[in-house]
């Protein structure tokens, strides 16, 4: 059987660049001296240079220099006494200045034994070697305009000056700009296995209107935890960050902002990578907000907000969107559905589980390397994925748990994992359950235990003659916003995992003593205890028989 291919995400393999760095340099001035000393030092450095080691004829820039260029993140141009004097430089700067305007790539000018205003001006030195160039291209006046043009444009940008320094002192602060470039431009990592991200991904940026820059738009992502939603919103990032004047991800919000000064450290991160690091460092949340919407109101930006869980971090990280420029783009990732509904979002996806064929390749591309388990396994595969329910979280820690095991141990697992769910799946799962309020957990808890499945109007009839009061009313819709529990044709369901979850929650109440337990559902465990005359909490026994009744 013929290995399958490993999966990768288009989204972010096709904008990752072949370079880092592209140098474009003067042979005859620098190859054997400077030059050669910055490319060794950038390869040292771990920083992937191409640096074309040919010695050329002819005047035409080749193929492969322009295809090189293109797909560089940095180029470094060497300007040197007579670079100005090589046409084939010439058309390397006007293809590096071309990159810059759409492909948003970064320039940095070396002023080799040259000053800027002479290469900004074409005197002097710099002007004796064009002057050579221009009398063999006399009958080409607009190639020598567009060549002038390029000489002034890169003298103008930012750059670094030799003058006085020595080499070692200059290569080691041209290293430290390519890395903090780098830095900011490495694209996030995704998935090892990208499974069902790329439609996903797409889904979402249909609904964030590219093409439309005239206004800012604000999307969120919402679903249950484990789903997705952050791995989808690093794919759109890594596609689409390259299109914008600057960009940022602000990850795991809602831990982050319960730290001391996490809001402060999460605008501070927000303006230094947008402006690279140019800008002052906030210490209030007041000020921070200020100085988002000064500095960063004519910027048209990407934005990722993930895994927020109170308005109030949108608030103080983006506003409505517009306190950035025309064309900005935020993009929410959250488990709480009516957080961008009262934030007024321009639309709002929601992140489903994964369909059979796809949740099929994720387990088998972490439990075999390939996209279909071995032929032994097929019957024990499919009672994994039905036990995991199509969640992306729980098939890639199962697959991965399970790797190189014999059936048997497959078997026993999953058998295990049905009494005492898989903790590292339990964790995530229960960052939703511990944000509810006391109310809202013990109508998750009934749920999970007893109702799962219920028509509504039978459950709202128990809830309230057990317990009292309009339970039901007053919490199932913030099951419903965290995305706890779905409602279908009068009934209410949850996801098998999030069922695990709750009764697990109970079961830890007393591990060994079922009677000291909040609620009982296992038959078992109602007889013990009605026969141990143990029965102290009336509530969770007379669950149990109701259960039956309308069952």
């Amino acid at each position: 059987m013929a290995m399958a291919s490993h999966p990768t995400s288009s989204s972010s393999s096709s904008s990752s660049s072949r370079w880092d760095v592209f140098l474009s340099f003067r042979g005859k001035d620098t190859r054997t001296n400077f030059t050669a000393h910055l490319y060794e030092a950038l390869r040292r450095n771990g920083i992937n240079t191409f640096m074309d080691t040919k010695l050329r004829s002819g005047d035409e820039i080749s193929p492969t220099l322009l295809k090189a260029i293109e797909e560089s993140e940095i180029s470094i141009i060497v300007l040197s006494k007579n670079y100005a004097s090589s046409q084939w430089c010439l058309d390397e700067l006007i293809k590096i200045l071309d990159c810059r305007k759409t492909r948003r790539q970064h320039i940095l000018p070396l002023f080799y034994d040259i000053i800027p205003s002479e290469v900004r001006n074409q005197n002097n030195t710099v002007g004796k070697a064009f002057a050579q160039l221009e009398k063999r291209c006399k009958d080409d006046d607009k190639k020598v305009k567009m060549w002038k043009s390029a000489l002034t444009q890169v003298a103008n940008l930012s750059g670094m000056t030799l003058e006085n320094r020595n080499e070692p002192e200059f290569i080691h602060e041209i290293i430290e700009w390519v890395n903090s470039i780098l830095v900011k431009k490495t694209y996030l990592e995704v998935a090892q296995y990208p499974v069902g991200i790329e439609s996903r991904a797409q889904d979402v940026k249909s609904l964030l209107t590219i093409e439309k820059n005239d206004s800012t738009c604000m999307v969120g992502i919402f679903g249950i935890g484990g789903i997705g939603k952050t791995t989808i919103a690093k794919s759109i990032y890594n596609s689409m960050a390259s299109q914008f004047e600057g960009s940022c991800f602000l990850e795991n919000i809602r831990e982050t902002s319960g730290q001391m000064g996490g809001l402060i450290n999460l605008q501070n991160k927000l303006l230094s990578e947008i402006l690279e690091g140019s800008s002052p460092m906030v210490d209030k949340v007041d000020q921070g907000i200020t100085l988002i919407k000064e500095r960063l109101r004519l910027i048209r930006i990407l934005l990722v907000l993930d895994d927020v869980d109170h308005q109030d971090q949108i608030e103080k990280l983006a506003g409505k969107g517009d306190w950035f420029g025309l064309g900005s783009r935020v993009i929410l990732t959250t488990r709480d559905k009516h957080l961008l509904s009262a934030h007024e979002v321009d639309s709002a996806y929601q992140v489903n589980e994964l369909d059979h064929n796809e949740a099929l390749q994720l387990f088998s591309w972490n439990a075999f390397n390939k996209d279909r388990p071995d032929d032994k396994y097929v019957k024990v595969t499919e009672d994994m994925l039905s036990y995991a329910r199509g969640l992306p979280l729980a098939l890639r820690v199962l697959g991965s748990s399970l790797k190189g095991r014999d059936i048997l141990y497959w078997e026993n697992k999953l058998g295990m994992y049905k009494l005492i769910p898989h903790d590292d799946i339990q964790k995530k799962l229960r960052i939703s359950f511990d944000g509810l309020d006391e109310n809202a957990k013990n109508i998750f808890l009934d749920i999970a235990c007893f109702f799962k499945g219920w028509n509504v109007e039978a459950i709202t009839k128990v809830l309230d003659s057990t317990r009292g009061f309009h339970s039901y009313s007053t919490a199932i819709e913030e099951l419903k916003d965290k995305c706890l529990v779905t409602q279908s044709c009068g009934s209410l369901e949850m996801h098998d995992l999030l069922q695990e979850m709750g009764r697990e929650i109970v079961r830890q109440q007393s591990p060994d003593e079922p009677s000291k337990r909040s609620r009982l559902w296992f038959h078992e465990d109602v007889r013990n205890v009605l026969e141990g005359n143990a029965v102290k909490n009336v509530l969770k026994i007379s669950f149990y028989f109701t259960s039956i009744t309308f069952s």
